[in-house]
């Protein structure tokens, strides 16, 4: 059987992929591997026998996908993070990264750590597999033969023994924060829950209008006075049905459908009237509700108000679906090819708004392969180009900086002129996952023989050394940013989650996603920072 996995690299790829996902799954106490554990199967298939090896060629192109798509899904976020918050964001997960970084180096001069070592150390406390990545591709191109060879295993080893330790620090960090600084959850949520409206518990509701004091009004006037973060719908007077404009005026007696969180639900009802089970709610004779896919790539990227819809047709866009989450539609919202997006529209233009928007799941699931191959042949043109530290030292973006790079702009831009840069949602989740299984199976395989043989007391070494970074980073990231930078904890919570698994404990502990937002703002940083911090790292250590 070893000798046919020899001969078979692809059969031993699939078969160790096959194994860690499975493994990933299991969960003890809420807390599971997820696709890591396809590294760690690696590791084992890799100590069986020191002939079992996985191409270059495999890692390389599992790390530039992996990257890429990552970079294309987090652009748009990254960029609004930093126009919402300026600074202040950015300069904290920074500094965080930085100190992360620095106490890497007192390991490295306390506990008497090679340079590979605690570079892998590093990555694995902050469970950075992209870091780490970078990292081995810069070793394979700086170093050859031997030497290249140590490098790598090193790294490796270091990752593989402080990556649990970088899992159960940030559950560790969250649970004993929430604790001892009293956070309440449910309150941040409801403070939070117009600046982060994260669709979860989006809500229609049936209000008659029983105020005199909105009665004459515009919807126009009454939303810019309450700043309401809310679609209104259909509107029933005089037992007429129709569709609301802004300047649709409630009359008493009016019945009007509104679409929104449930507490901004719950203040409108209140402020306008009263809730009404109205059974003309439902009447769809003349209007109909629809959910209808983007497909049409020439709509992918262009806000909601750019298509003028309420100039041909009858139609209201009340909310959007994107992923696992529904968004309130508004006006600068901006359409992606996967978007589902749900209309309130006379029924006879239901046909035509199906052709403007494609309405194809098939079409909408498609990867454009001429702007995917681009973007990434861009990103390994930047990643190749040698950026020089002085004094002789210099480095290269390589597989993983140079594409995510170039990822993070294009998908900020989204489309230049005809060529749509972004990806289906369903299509960008799947290559990162095929990209983080090729290459963590690849890195797990060659690095196999030499991880169990460190198993000792250095192994116990580099255990502890995991432990020291991920948890002190963990608690100063949580502390000083709640009590000092004032960051809501269920979004700092995300900025820990550098892992699913933690993520899934931020949110089970949060039960909302606004631990999703913090991830969103703090991956691409992380990622992008890790990868050069590491191997600056490595770099300065080695060449010191």
């Amino acid at each position: 059987m070893i000798q046919i996995l020899a001969e078979y690299p692809l059969l031993l790829l699939f078969i160790v992929a096959a194994l860690g996902y499975m493994i990933g799954t299991i969960s003890i106490k809420g807390v599971s591997l997820g696709v890591s554990a396809i590294l760690f199967t690696g590791l084992a298939f890799g100590a069986i026998d020191p002939q079992l090896k996985i191409p270059e060629i495999i890692f390389q192109l599992g790390l530039s996908i992996f990257i890429y798509s990552v970079g294309l899904t987090s652009g748009p976020a990254f960029f609004e993070s930093y126009r919402k918050n300026g600074m202040r964001d950015i300069v904290f997960i920074f500094s965080m990264l930085i100190l992360s970084g620095l106490m890497a180096v007192g390991l490295f001069y306390l506990a008497g750590f090679s340079p590979a070592t605690i570079t892998g150390i590093y990555t694995g406390s902050t469970t950075n597999t992209a870091a780490l990545a970078g990292v081995l591709d810069y070793m394979g191109i700086t170093f050859s033969g031997a030497e290249s060879i140590m490098h790598e295993q090193e790294a490796v080893i270091g990752y593989s023994l402080s990556y649990p330790m970088g899992v159960l620090s940030g559950i560790i960090g969250i649970l004993l924060m929430e604790r001892l600084m009293k956070i309440d959850y449910r309150k941040e949520a409801q403070e939070l829950s117009d600046k982060y409206p994260l669709g979860k518990d989006l809500v229609s509701q049936s209000i008659e209008i029983t105020n005199p004091e909105v009665a004459g009004r515009q919807l126009r006037d009454i939303k810019r006075t309450h700043a309401w973060n809310v679609v209104f719908g259909r509107i029933f007077k005089d037992g007429q049905a129709m569709l609301t404009n802004w300047d649709t005026v409630l009359d008493l007696g009016d019945m009007i459908v509104a679409v929104g969180s449930r507490k901004t639900i719950d203040e409108i009802t209140e402020r306008l009237g009263q809730k009404s089970d109205s059974p003309q709610r439902f009447d769809r004779t003349k209007f109909d509700a629809s959910r209808l896919f983007v497909s049409n790539p020439d709509l992918a990227g262009m806000t909601l108000s750019s298509l003028n819809l309420h100039e041909k047709y009858n139609a209201i866009v009340t909310r959007i679906r994107r992923g696992d989450i529904d968004m309130i539609a508004q006006s600068d919202t901006i359409l992606e090819l996967g978007d589902r997006v749900r209309f309130i529209a006379r029924r006879s233009d239901l046909k035509e708004l199906a052709k403007l928007f494609g309405d194809s799941y098939h079409a909408s699931s498609k990867v454009n392969l001429f702007s995917f191959g681009l973007g990434i042949g861009l990103g390994l043109i930047l990643g190749s180009i040698e950026i020089s530290l002085g004094g002789g030292v210099s480095f290269k973006l390589g597989y993983a900086g140079g594409p995510l790079i170039v990822g993070l702009i294009l998908g900020s831009l989204r489309r230049t002129g005809r060529i749509l840069w972004t990806l289906p949602y369903s299509a960008n989740i799947t290559l990162q996952q095929i990209g983080l299984i090729l290459l963590l199976s690849t890195i797990g395989v060659r690095s196999g023989d030499a991880f169990f043989q460190s198993l000792s007391w250095d192994g116990v070494e580099i255990f502890l050394g995991g432990l020291a970074i991920s948890l002190t980073s963990a608690l100063l990231l949580l502390y000083v940013g709640y009590k000092w930078i004032k960051i809501p904890f269920s979004i700092l919570s995300g900025f820990v989650s550098n892992q699913p698994a933690i993520l899934d404990v931020a949110m089970s502990r949060s039960k909302n996603r606004l631990p999703v937002v913090g991830f969103t703002m703090m991956m691409p940083l992380a990622l992008i920072s890790k990868i050069i911090i590491a191997q600056m790292l490595f770099v300065l250590l080695v060449f010191n």
